[in-house]
């Protein structure tokens, strides 16, 4: 049993039930589990996992989806009462994270139960084997798990098994679960057009993730590359794209603690962007507790510098717009590590969220830029 199974306990068919329990976010298991099937109203649901009581589902696999979408229907329209123009303080951002927490744990009480081998027994139900090996590990012994996680689950394996396109790259990255996918391409984009030092052999990539942007520098040129990472999850990505690009030779993945040792004639730091603490695995891609990784890169950087060599930050400012950090606090980090500004990279994002005029952080977003910072001693 992992870390995070323990007991879901339920009373059935007058006898009292128990299976493991298990959340890749480390949720607790519900205290409260009633069986439920296709019979239960929307309304009824809504009403019951908002009080905390968690269904665990005995239906038709179809409906439950629809029920889910249901349930998320009605959290959404209460989000959207809400004031927009909160969510651009410090406390209505706050509210706003507050907001979609209690959101997921609502949506996270509809349960499923797992057999052995990861088949799921309901009507309907889909072939999810393989997108939970890749999650959880090998199979063992049946338990309960919700949907949401599960859809999660599945998407990231198609995403995997998919690949994701970057232009810039002209290949596919494949993401692992738990590890954020390069959707937002105009930092890799800002990457690809940024000016290379007149000297770059070597050229480290910081919290790499999927190892795209070590990747893109290789294909630049750049003749070795170090790139680092301190998640299990991402470092397994990493190395499997490098591999399957034919870069392995010439690209070092490698378990640090943002810098690995010695100097590059590049470093490259791509940090999570908003000052905050994660959630899930895949908030700490966005989520960066007390600037802990910025400001570890800043205060660093200098040290692992070759003379002459550059550092690239790549930086949204919706943390500024946000009312979370100031430019001022930023150029401030620059100065107090003994750097300059030699240049920088500007883009706007073109993700759909940024044109979502019902997003509560429309406000915020609508403003955002993307940059890189060209860092010199």
């Amino acid at each position: 049993m992992s870390a995070h199974a323990r007991i879901v306990e339920w009373d059935e068919a007058g006898s009292r039930r128990q299976a493991p329990w298990r959340s890749l976010t480390g949720l607790p298991p519900p205290k409260r589990v009633v069986p439920a099937d296709d019979r239960m109203p929307a309304d009824a649901a809504f009403r019951l996992a908002s009080e905390g009581t968690a269904l665990l589902w005995r239906g038709d696999f179809h409906n439950a989806r629809q029920l889910l979408q249901a349930m998320a229907r009605r959290i959404d329209r209460n989000l959207r009462t809400v004031d927009p123009s909160i969510a651009i303080t410090p406390e209505g951002f706050h509210r706003y994270r507050l907001g979609q927490a209690q959101r997921a744990r609502t949506l996270g009480m509809l349960l499923l139960p797992f057999d052995a081998d990861y088949r799921l027994p309901l009507r309907r139900a889909p072939e999810a084997g393989d997108a939970c090996r890749e999650a959880y590990g090998p199979a063992g012994d049946g338990f309960v798990a919700s949907l949401r996680e599960l859809q999660g689950i599945i998407g990231a394996h198609e995403w995997r098994r998919k690949g994701v396109p970057v232009p810039a790259l002209d290949a596919r990255i494949h993401p692992h679960y738990g590890v954020f996918a390069p959707v937002r391409g105009e930092y890799v984009e800002l990457v690809a057009k940024a000016p290379l030092p007149g000297t770059c052999r070597i050229a480290y990539d910081i919290g790499t993730g999927t190892g795209v942007l070590a990747a893109l520098l290789a294909r630049r040129g750049v003749d070795r590359l170090v790139a680092t990472d301190c998640d299990a999850r991402a470092l397994a990505c990493a190395t499997e794209n490098v591999r399957s690009l034919g870069l392995a030779s010439r690209i070092e993945v490698t378990q640090a603690d943002l810098f690995p040792s010695g100097q590059a004639d590049l470093v490259v730091c791509n940090p999570p962007w908003l000052p905050g603490r994660a959630g899930t695995p895949l908030e700490r891609a966005v989520y960066d507790p007390d600037s802990k990784m910025l400001h570890g890169f800043i205060a660093g950087l200098r040290a692992h510098l070759t003379a002459g060599g550059e550092g690239w930050l790549i930086l949204s400012d919706l943390a500024e717009h946000l009312g979370l950090r100031s430019r001022e606090s930023l150029l401030a980090a620059f100065d107090q590590a003994g750097l300059r500004v030699a240049g920088r990279l500007d883009a706007r994002p073109t993700h759909p969220r940024a044109a979502d005029s019902g997003d509560l952080l429309h406000a915020a977003r609508s403003r955002e830029i993307t940059s890189l910072w060209r860092l010199q001693i």
